[in-house]
């Protein structure tokens, strides 16, 4: 039988910085149910962001329904638990904002794109907002950092949850238009997400960018037999993105300049990464296991001295 004080430290160990931003959903959440005409200036409606860019920015952290804001700070308090000590503060922070504002501003772009097609107003005029897109981009650093660690109960690897994520939102999305209106939002999460942690994201003990291994490619987010088809499409993509200044080499050994591999960007480096997640991880499992038997002694000697 489970102490319940052991059950609780399922709900401890979060860091500052998750608890701040968890304060802020939170807080954006209440705002705009006290004050719904805030969610106008605030929420990213597409018609109004020229002038009101800055909609490009809080339409992340406002939270319009009940159900939303707790799926949100609940994942951001979780999963921020597992990846700010691998990446450390700065560097969360610096993610949670690019992929924010990545993802919303290719949510702008789709729907005025969507009404050019359509001439439907709706899509100008819909307030769309929500952290559903920063929490698929975490999906994707969890799949770099710790790709091999099987989820307990569920018995799959943790580098299949965006995939998955996704598969789901888009069958769901068939049936509801509530979760359709929530697609976009997870798909370019995770595409951001994934672009700013292969081609951006500084390696302080290289100083270089990025993750070049097979093992975060593309395809990698597909079933094995997709991936030769997968593949030449990428290449394409990632010649647009960084054909001027990198390639990826052949023989798998990274990046390469001029023909000469750059130091530190082979997949050495990505199994380093990996190997620091997987140790945060064991770190923060060990000291939970630690801090339970603590606590199961303690109740033990209580209920002694009661007695």
């Amino acid at each position: 039988m489970s102490s319940p004080a052991g059950g609780s430290l399922l709900f401890t160990g979060f860091t500052k910085l998750c608890k701040g931003l968890a304060v802020v959903l939170v807080g954006g959440h209440i705002l705009v149910q006290l004050l719904p005409a805030s969610v106008s200036v605030l929420a990213l409606i597409p018609a109004r962001t020229i002038p009101f860019a800055w909609n490009l920015l809080t339409a992340g952290y406002i939270e319009q329904t009940v159900h939303g804001v707790v799926v949100s700070t609940l994942g951001l308090l979780f999963m921020g638990k597992l990846l700010e000590p691998v990446w450390g503060s700065k560097e969360f922070l610096k993610f949670i904002f690019i992929v924010n504002f990545l993802t919303s501003l290719c949510i702008f772009i789709t729907a005025v794109a969507l009404y050019y097609i359509t001439r439907l107003e709706t899509y100008l005029y819909m307030p769309l907002s929500g952290f559903q897109g920063v929490l698929a981009g975490f999906l994707v650093g969890i799949k770099q950092i710790v790709p091999d660690q099987e989820l307990y109960l569920l018995k799959i690897k943790a580098k299949w949850l965006p995939s998955l994520m996704l598969l789901l939102s888009i069958a769901i999305s068939f049936f509801t238009a509530e979760s359709a209106a929530y697609l976009p939002t997870l798909i370019f999460g995770t595409y951001m997400g994934w672009i700013y942690l292969r081609y951006l994201q500084k390696k302080p003990e290289t100083k270089l960018s990025g993750d070049p291994s097979d093992d975060f490619a593309f395809s990698s987010f597909f079933p094995e037999f997709l991936r030769p088809v997968i593949d030449p499409i990428a290449s394409i993509f990632h010649r647009m993105l960084c054909g001027r200044r990198t390639e990826m080499s052949g023989d798998d050994h990274g990046y390469t300049l001029g023909g000469a591999s750059l130091p530190g960007s082979d997949p050495i480096e990505a199994s380093r990464r990996r190997e620091r997640g997987a140790r945060a991880l064991e770190e923060r499992l060990a000291t939970e296991k630690l801090a339970a038997a603590q606590s199961v002694e303690e109740s033990k000697k209580d209920a002694a001295e009661n007695v």
